[in-house]
């Protein structure tokens, strides 16, 4: 992999057009102008106890479609509880190339660090999704980066980390997201290579977590930099959050999530070591470990992970030998997959509910990814890619696009019988959109034909074309 250095300027003083800048406290300000020759933009939020007489953390934060005010809105309430400057560049892509992205990100810190009082060592970047795999690459390319919340991404590259990095890493991940198993990879790398690193989970999917969590992110690289000397101790704080996260960690033993209660803990001894004695938090892991409802869903998840292996293992050599002979035939066995993820979802097993919601979404993320790789091919096998969009109508029945996508190419060829086949399954699952169905390209003799017109009445209730009886 190339290394590219990108220089940011940290610490220096604010430009005299930064001066002239309007800035509004506590809402997120979009499309500011990263300065008068280039026609890229971002997004800021500053906190309403904002002041330009001293140093401020920021966290860069970083979407992926390019939407800086949408990206911040979702940090926006941490950064006002936890006196943090937000910021996000309105012109990243996933269509450009990780130099090019990492260019446009450059230029918004530098935008940025001219523009307001910015703490040298409190520079942190973070996002959800691919959003978060960009982020959590940022220190490896730019230097001064304290700290990356990755929120639904893995680490990209765990290979090229070594011992010299010393950001905090914080991962945040629901138990039913197909990223978990990586991301407790990436804990267990940062962990041997002593990279300071936390990483919270919740019951949930590949979703936003609650915002509680950027806000004890961001409560964890508080209490960092005032270890490190970064910034002033302030006893008040340190006490109020120690009881504060002492109340959450409580909550989430009585509500009985054990699991997150131990993730929690482990988190809390680390970052609030250095300030207050954690005599408590000792004696509560000593119980946590030794209680029989914890140790049952330890067991359960550790059993679940190594099964998750195995299925996993058995998708990736299925689905690129399926790939390789053109096995239609063995579409069959995929719907069977699915038969047994849904009685995984309905185990009374929370681990196994997690683990089946966890192998749905990484066999689909399996096959998309396969057909980003023969779409981007400049000689795309349609045969291959076909089979994939069949693929997807098993694993995400109600994704109509896929459906669409077979009835167009089939007609093409004249496979009319794939297509109506296809048609039928789309209406079946509750397509809706006639228009649509009757400008589909590629299908102008089949929409003609008594068949399509038929399936259409039968659960649109009406055809464009009269069907005439033979």
């Amino acid at each position: 992999m190339r290394k590219f250095t990108i220089l940011i300027f940290l610490g220096v003083a604010f430009s005299a057009n930064a001066q002239k800048f309007s800035l509004k406290k506590g809402v997120v300000m979009d499309s500011i102008a990263i300065n008068d020759t280039i026609s890229e933009s971002f997004s800021l939020f500053v906190p309403t106890s904002f002041s330009m007489d001293k140093n401020w953390p920021v966290l860069f934060v970083f979407d992926m479609k390019g939407r800086g005010k949408q990206a911040l809105s979702m940090f926006r309430e941490a950064a006002e509880d936890q006196g943090y400057i937000l910021a996000s560049p309105n012109y990243l892509s996933d269509t450009l190339s990780a130099s090019q992205n990492l260019m446009v990100a450059g230029r918004m810190f530098n935008a940025v660090i001219k523009l307001l009082p910015i703490h040298k060592y409190r520079t942190y970047v973070g996002g959800f999704s691919d959003g978060g795999q960009f982020a959590s690459m940022m220190p490896l390319f730019i230097k001064g980066i304290t700290g990356v919340v990755s929120s639904g991404a893995v680490f990209p590259n765990l290979e090229v980390l070594d011992g010299n990095h010393s950001f905090y890493f914080i991962g945040i991940v629901g138990r039913e997201d197909f990223a978990y198993e990586n991301m407790l990879a990436t804990k267990a790398r940062f962990d041997k290579l002593k990279i300071p690193n936390h990483l919270m989970a919740f019951d949930g999917g590949h979703e936003w977590p609650e915002k509680k969590y950027f806000i004890n992110a961001m409560e964890r690289w508080t209490l960092s930099a005032m270890a490190k000397g970064h910034t002033d101790k302030d006893s008040l704080y340190i006490h109020n959050t120690y009881n504060k996260n002492l109340s959450e960690l409580n909550s989430l033993i009585n509500s009985y999530k054990l699991l997150e209660a131990f993730e929690f803990l482990e988190g809390m001894e680390t970052v609030f070591e250095p300030h207050v004695e954690t005599d408590t938090l000792k004696t509560i892991k000593k119980r946590l470990k030794k209680n029989k409802g914890f140790k049952s869903m330890k067991r359960n998840e550790s059993n679940a992970m190594l099964k998750e292996s195995f299925i996993k293992d058995d998708y990736i050599y299925y689905l690129e030998e399926d790939i390789e002979t053109y096995n239609y035939k063995n579409i069959g066995w995929w719907i069977y997959q699915m038969e047994e993820l849904e009685k995984y979802e309905n185990s009374k097993n929370p681990a196994e509910q997690q683990m089946g919601k966890r192998l749905l979404g990484y066999i689909n993320a399996l096959i998309e990814d396969n057909i980003d790789i023969l779409q981007a091919d400049p000689e795309i096998d349609y045969d291959a890619l076909s089979l994939l969009w069949m693929l997807k109508t098993v694993t995400q029945p109600k994704e109509y696009g896929y459906y669409l996508k077979i009835i167009s190419n089939s007609s093409k060829i004249e496979d009319f019988g794939t297509s109506l086949f296809y048609l039928e399954e789309l209406l079946k699952n509750g397509y809706t959109n006639k228009e649509k169905l009757y400008q589909l390209e590629n299908t102008a003799l089949l929409r003609i034909m008594p068949e399509f017109n038929q399936i259409v009445e039968k659960y649109l209730k009406s055809a464009r074309y009269e069907i005439i009886e033979k």
